[in-house]
């Protein structure tokens, strides 16, 4: 299913939400409570990813598979545990906001992708669009498009996601499961 494309005062919206989520937790040590949107589309179960980045490098990033919570509120708790909950960096401090980028990825509902082999599967791939989902026994990992930009062949995608699921580089079995999403990203400096 693709998604409905998100108008400019929508997207602003957005990334406003995720900036006040990082400067409420700055702040308060909590996200801000956040009301309805007279946007309906933000009002809806939505599924985001919102990445951070400082001077160009990764310094957060958290999101949702699925759609549980209306998208304003996702947004909002995503940012706030990008910032803060991310487990490969220490929580931001107040002097790391200059530098600092929000970024926002609404997805796509997954859909399962039918392979009958890993060559099947590379086959299926639309490189620099699909985000992808990979499961097997209890692991499982994303990647999402954006990450075409480091990792820009099929095969070399698809191995890294195995290894940040916790499998061999070359693992393959008739188990594994795997879904695409497209996302819609868009994004700001954090002071403006």
């Amino acid at each position: 299913m693709a998604l409905m494309p998100l108008s400019e005062s929508q997207r602003a919206l957005l990334l406003e939400l995720a900036r006040q989520s990082v400067k409420s937790g700055l702040a308060e040590a909590h996200p801000p409570a956040v009301s309805a949107s007279p946007h309906p589309p933000l009002n809806r179960p939505g599924a985001s990813f919102v990445t951070l980045h400082r001077h160009g490098k990764l310094r957060g990033c958290i999101g949702s598979l699925e759609a549980r919570r209306p998208l304003r509120v996702d947004v909002a708790e995503n940012a706030f545990a990008a910032a803060f909950r991310d487990p490969r960096f220490s929580p931001l401090r107040a002097e790391e906001t200059t530098g600092l980028e929000l970024q926002v990825s609404v997805l796509s509902p997954p859909t399962a992708l039918r392979f009958s082999g890993q060559a099947d599967l590379l086959s299926q791939l639309r490189v620099g669009s699909d985000g992808l989902i990979l499961q097997e026994r209890g692991s499982r990992s994303t990647f999402l498009p954006a990450v075409w930009e480091t990792l820009p062949t099929a095969a070399t995608f698809l191995e890294q996601l195995k290894c940040k699921a916790g499998l061999p580089a070359d693992y393959w079995s008739e188990t594994l499961k795997v879904w695409r999403y497209t996302t819609e990203s868009f994004g700001a400096a954090y002071l403006r």
